[in-house]
């Protein structure tokens, strides 16, 4: 068996053109567009990347985009006010703190003063509530873009068996929970489960977030399976040249390949529809605090 190839830039770029449709459309009825407000401190090149991607992206949608570039030593309660401002500014409609912070900053505590509603992130203590509640509110961009990438190839989730690998509170847990709005079967794995690759020959969907380079081997998948890689990790790559790296997944991708039905590439995979769903979520928080109806493009 050779697994097809799940294309996140692809799908990524319909839903970025869906939101761009959206913000015609909300233009058109009510003369504004959406804002996106992102924070970035320090001189982090990965971070500096993301955020560049963002506002091009943000901006291609026909939103605008407002930068707040900051000194790695600002203090942090110079962030925190800058957070305040931005909640009490009735033209920003999204708020995004891109992280990792520098080491002397809380992110926990910058991230608690995001307006909820404006939480385009989806990180914050309330919508991480109104997730496990299963009430509306803001989704984490990565976990639901693992959902969209599952559905692309499936024509049904309910009643699979999802499991995820990993446990963190960026994506394992609330991957978990969008994955049991689906209706599956959800196993959550981490470091102390027992008969670790056992448990991940029995998923129908296997969502791989350790931060570990290919730590999921080919032995451990299901025949036909459904493989989601989020991992992102840079190694070393002498073949290209001296102090050359490249990017690999947490998955043996050319080993699950063999036997997966379905699997995502890294890069190319998870990492174009965080941002996606980033600006889907912008358009979202700007129709619930305005008012608007929103676009049947989304």
């Amino acid at each position: 068996m050779s697994a097809a190839i799940i294309d996140g830039k692809s799908i990524a770029a319909d839903l970025r053109a869906r939101v761009g449709e959206a913000v015609t459309a909300l233009n058109a009825e009510h003369g504004a567009s959406p804002a996106l407000a992102v924070v970035l401190v320090g001189e982090d090149p990965a971070s500096q990347v993301y955020v560049r991607n963002k506002v091009k992206f943000t901006e291609e949608a026909g939103m605008r985009s407002v930068e707040h570039k900051l000194p790695a030593d600002t203090a942090e309660a110079d962030i925190v006010e800058l957070v305040q401002g931005l909640n009490a500014d009735p033209q920003i409609d999204g708020i995004l703190v891109q992280l990792p912070l520098p080491r002397h900053i809380d992110s926990d505590r910058v991230i608690a003063e995001i307006d909820p509603d404006k939480d385009v992130d989806g990180l914050t203590e309330t919508n991480a509530g109104r997730l496990l509640l299963g009430r509306p509110g803001l989704r984490p961009c990565t976990p639901a873009g693992c959902v969209t990438l599952a559905e692309s190839v499936r024509d049904s989730l309910e009643g699979l068996h999802t499991v995820v690998l990993g446990r963190s509170i960026l994506v394992g847990k609330p991957a978990a929970m969008l994955f049991l709005e689906k209706n599956c079967t959800v196993s959550i794995a981490h470091s102390r489960t027992q008969d670790l690759p056992g448990l991940c020959r029995q998923a129908d969907i296997l969502i791989a977030a350790v931060g570990r380079p290919e730590m999921v081997k080919g032995d451990w998948i299901k025949p036909g399976a459904t493989i989601i890689d989020v991992g992102i990790n840079r190694i070393d790559a002498p073949e290209k040249g001296e102090g050359k790296t490249r990017l690999i997944g947490d998955v043996d991708f050319a080993a699950a390949s063999k036997t997966a039905g379905a699997i995502t590439p890294v890069p190319g995979g998870v990492g174009p529809m965080t941002i996606a769903g980033l600006l889907r979520n912008t358009v979202l928080a700007a129709c619930a605090r305005r008012g608007w109806r929103k676009p049947p493009a989304l």
